[in-house]
């Protein structure tokens, strides 16, 4: 089942804010990215690259609200990943 999420209005501005900064990192700027690209898009859903460069950026001590406040947004997009593994046999 696809994801309906779509990037709010005040993630968005944020991470179009992220995106102009010049000192802003490369995983926070393709997670910043994605989140605008979901904007106003229900049918399209983060990557596993942009979602691991958000999980980057969310985990960055030095990262600013408003960059995590995007990461944060690409992340709610990613469809979860609903296989389930057979338990371990131990030995």
């Amino acid at each position: 089942m696809p994801n309906k999420k779509v990037t709010g209005k005040k993630a968005a501005s944020n991470a179009s804010k992220t995106l102009k900064n010049k000192s802003t990192g490369r995983n926070t700027k393709a997670s910043s990215g994605s989140a605008l690209s979901q904007r106003n898009a229900p049918k399209k859903q983060t990557s596993t690259k942009a979602a691991k460069a958000a999980s980057k950026t969310l985990r960055d001590g030095r990262t600013s609200k408003a960059s995590k406040s995007g990461a944060g947004s690409t992340l709610a997009q990613k469809p979860k990943n609903r296989t389930t593994k057979p338990p371990a046999r131990n030995k």
